[in-house]
């Protein structure tokens, strides 16, 4: 009876093993898989970028959506114009912040102001392009891209006005060169957005 026993456990902890073995050789394989789609993804990326005027920017500000764009060149462009927009409002909210702050000239409070105007517009812009990027449809899909395409071109158009408001002032104060830089950081990441869809082709 003991020896049934022992050959009983003998058996199941043989059986128990080799359970344990593959699953741990299924979870490598997954592993690995996931290694591999994920690597495949970043390279979709970066290859994209490489034909952006600012490609680590590019690159850096997208690669966090790799699992969402995969290597759809549609979802890429609208990853892009997402993330323009979310960094043009956060520029736009410290636009607006900064022109209360005290201690600015009669000449920085109007510039700052025109570019609270200049921001708005953009904003908007970007809002178009990509309420008309995602309804792509029908036979005239070359059509509705150049539209993506104006509402992109005057977005940028808006933040270089912007942009040039600063550089005319020759600014020096912190507040002004915050405000400077990040409006920059926009009109960079809106150029790749641009760059990208100028790429798409039905």
């Amino acid at each position: 009876m003991a020896a049934k026993i022992v050959s009983s456990l003998s058996s199941f902890n043989g059986v128990a093993f080799l359970l344990a073995l593959l699953l741990c050789i299924s979870t490598n394989v997954q592993i690995s898989m996931a290694d591999s789609t994920s690597k495949t993804y970043k390279n979709y990326l970066q290859k994209a970028c490489n034909s952006t005027t600012y490609p680590q920017l590019c690159f850096n500000s997208l690669s966090s959506y790799t699992s969402t764009i995969k290597t759809n060149d549609l979802k890429l462009c609208n990853t892009a114009l997402t993330v323009t927009l979310k960094a043009a409002s956060n520029t736009s909210s410290l636009v607006k912040a900064s022109s209360k702050k005290k201690g600015l000239s009669k000449s920085e409070v109007g510039v700052i102001k025109d570019c609270v105007d200049e921001m708005g517009d953009s904003i908007d812009e970007l809002k178009q392009s990509l309420k008309a990027l995602g309804s792509l449809k029908g036979s005239d899909i070359e059509f509705q891209i150049a539209t993506v395409q104006t509402w992109v071109s005057a977005a940028i158009t808006d933040e270089d006005t912007c942009t040039e408001g600063f550089d005319e002032m020759k600014i020096t104060g912190e507040v002004m060169i915050k405000i400077r830089k990040s409006i920059v950081n926009v009109g960079r990441l809106t150029s790749n957005a641009l760059a990208l869809i100028n790429k798409l082709s039905y």
